[in-house]
């Protein structure tokens, strides 16, 4: 092992390559429960794309394998350590390399973090659409490996669709070009898209072409409150059903509500069932908005509130990205579930959530992307309680087998990781899990990329 930390240090700077023990047990996992982490032989911080190669290289001779990183605020585990690995550390690749207006691209390292380049390149006029609730301190890498989405997925899409083009070091050191600069494209197989969400299983990226939009309007929002969760759910449906493209459509549940009054002191309404979050950033958003309200009303909304204005709506949008970090405090531990399914079987998702809820005996707080179906069921528990725990992970298998049964899928925007593998082979089946294999094998024939994650 001293030979390896010599070999990589003879190319990288002095403070690029740590291992110390503390240091190593603090980069070991992101933020997934129940996901194991082993103890990884280094931790590497490289900050040119010469020094990824320089690293992959002699990860490849010596047959150590390599696990990348962001920020680690994955919640699946795939960032996790496996044992004796190095730890690939891409934050220190942190410029914005360009702004372009005209063709609208920016093109980033993968250490930039989401909530800077959107700030960036509003100052160009433009958006960067994909806002992932730890957008202040996620990065754009992190978001590429797992494809993440965010709260405008229902009108302005994922990461992948604004993904156009990428480098990215091979196992062997080799650097591959992906993809375009260019509004259209359609030269060979898309090896762009394939590396989205691929969690560094395929290759390491260390530079992005990134489609931006004009800046949009500020948003508009209103709130619903209904008596059940299923009554907000026809509201989902009413709204899009009507052709309405909200720029934002979410829910919370009472148990989420009551989560983020109790860490945030924003005084939302306790005694609904649900609350249903619309918002428009069309240039004159009310007639919609009015158009809306009529929806919640027919669906059997108790109050529909719209915001006074965008500052108001904003605060609304900020207890929604508070809903997680909420839930987690109610008993210190959280699973976050990432299940999605169809629109018209959202309501049937939320009431078996509640049915499992009851039948494990734990408190489970819904928020959802509820524009795209895209649920995130939050089991809260007492980690130190065991009998706890293991209800919590049963609840949580239970909660991915609703998903499936209603045509859904086990992962919406947070990645399969080390959690939810077993769960990916059931979803996939049998031919599909071969050819992922195979394409894997293709990138990575002596598999020492993200080892033991995906499948």
């Amino acid at each position: 092992m001293s030979e390896l930390i010599e070999q990589l240090r003879a190319a990288l700077p002095a403070d690029a390559v740590r291992t110390d023990p503390d240091v190593l047990r603090s980069y070991a996992a992101d933020t997934a429960g129940f996901c194991p982490a082993g103890r990884p032989a280094a931790l590497v911080l490289p900050r040119t794309v010469e020094q990824v190669q320089h690293v992959l290289r002699t990860a490849h001779a010596r047959q150590v394998p390599v696990v990348p990183q962001g920020a680690r605020t994955g919640l699946s585990g795939a960032a996790n350590a496996v044992e004796g690995c190095l730890l690939l550390s891409l934050v220190r690749m942190d410029r914005i390399l360009e702004i372009d207006p005209v063709d609208r691209i920016a093109v980033v390292e993968p250490g930039v973090v989401n909530a800077r380049l959107s700030r960036a390149v509003a100052e160009h006029g433009l958006s960067y659409p994909p806002d992932p609730s730890s957008w202040e301190t996620c990065t754009i890498g992190g978001n590429i490996g797992t494809g993440s989405g965010g709260l405008c997925c229902v009108k302005y899409g994922v990461t992948a669709e604004y993904v156009l083009g990428l480098d990215v070091v091979l196992a062997d050191g080799r650097l591959l070009s992906t993809g375009r600069r260019t509004a259209k494209g359609v030269a060979g197989y898309d090896l762009t898209r394939l590396i989205v969400g691929s969690e560094g299983s395929l290759g390491i990226v260390v530079r992005a072409v990134l489609g931006l939009r004009a800046q949009p309007p500020r948003q508009l929002a209103l709130a619903a409150e209904f008596p059940s969760a299923a009554a907000a759910c026809d509201a989902v449906c009413r709204i899009m059903a009507a052709g309405h493209t909200p720029a934002l459509l979410e829910l919370m549940d009472r148990t989420t509500l009551r989560a983020v009054n109790e860490m945030t002191k924003m005084g939302l309404p306790e005694t609904t069932e649900a609350l249903l979050l619309a918002a428009f950033d069309t240039p004159d958003p009310v007639p919609e908005l009015r158009a809306v309200e009529d929806l919640c009303t027919a669906a059997g909304a108790s109050g529909v509130v719209p915001a006074a204005d965008p500052a108001e709506s904003e605060l609304l949008l900020q207890a929604r990205r508070a809903a997680l970090t909420a839930l987690e405090a109610v008993k210190g531990t959280s699973m976050i579930d990432d299940v999605c399914v169809p629109r018209s079987r959202l309501a049937d998702m939320l009431e078996g959530t509640a049915e499992i809820a009851e039948r494990y005996g734990l408190t489970i707080g819904v928020c959802a992307h509820a524009g795209d179906g895209n649920t995130h069921p939050t089991v809260c528990f007492d980690a130190a309680d065991e009998d706890e725990a293991r209800r919590a992970r049963e609840s949580f298998d239970a909660i991915m087998e609703l998903g499936l049964r209603l045509g859904g899928t086990i992962t919406g925007e947070h990645g399969v990781g080390l959690l939810k593998k077993e769960w990916l082979a059931r979803e996939l089946g049998e031919v599909s899990l071969e050819l992922h294999r195979a394409v894997k094998a293709a990138f990575d024939p002596t598999g020492i990329l993200n080892p033991g994650k995906l499948f």
